[in-house]
């Protein structure tokens, strides 16, 4: 394939990524606190059972008690998600060192988008990279296809090339859940370590 070619798909994959995410801040943006009811209660989150990276099954009462912070992506992600995590462990870091209190209280969790590559043994290699304390879980599509609905998430395959190399455009915004597991608030892709820190420190209660 030519190397112009080859430019400009990814060009166009990058595109629509971002088009993707775009979409999704402005839809939660545009209500404040993310889908409502008609009480006012927010419409995200919800019953999930998926398996994590040591294959030990997890439900989402599992983490009643701990705030959930929450994040969709997929081992595949060149960009957003890695990068996401990685300002996700850094947030909890600096938060660790001012009130550890809090930070013990905070257990980030990462759903695949993409369980037909996403494999236990692959997220055990991927969560290496990042945060100590994160949970990552994959499961069967329609398994996963409940936590995404759940969650309110957008996902969707790109264009396969026939040898099971694709990307997947999804949301790229992060959940914060309380201990409850209701949702408290969420912070958007591309937010600094620094603010993620500041964000948590705002809203987790101490014991």
């Amino acid at each position: 394939m030519p190397k112009s070619l080859v430019a400009r798909i990814a060009l166009v994959l990058s595109l629509v990524l971002i088009l993707a995410i775009g979409a999704s801040a402005i839809w939660l943006l545009s209500t404040g606190r993310g889908p409502i009811d008609g009480s006012g209660a927010a419409l995200v989150g919800g019953p999930f059972e998926l398996m994590d990276q040591t294959g030990r099954t997890r439900r989402d009462e599992d983490f009643r008690g701990s705030y959930m912070l929450v994040f969709f992506g997929y081992t595949f992600c060149p960009d957003v998600c890695p990068t996401t995590l990685a300002d996700i462990t850094g947030g909890l870091d600096l938060l660790a060192e001012s009130a550890p209190e809090k930070a013990a209280r905070v257990t980030p969790i990462f759903i695949t988008v993409d369980p037909e590559r996403d494999t236990v043994e692959a997220l055990a290699d991927y969560a290496g990279y990042f945060h100590p304390r994160l949970v990552a879980l994959t499961g069967t599509p329609e398994q996963v296809g409940t936590a995404i609905k759940a969650y309110r998430i957008y996902a969707q395959k790109t264009e396969d090339d026939g040898e099971g190399s694709y990307l997947m455009d999804h949301s790229a915004m992060v959940y914060l859940m309380g201990p409850d597991g209701d949702y408290l608030t969420f912070i958007p892709h591309g937010t600094p370590p620094e603010d993620i820190a500041e964000t948590l420190n705002k809203w987790v209660k101490a014991n």
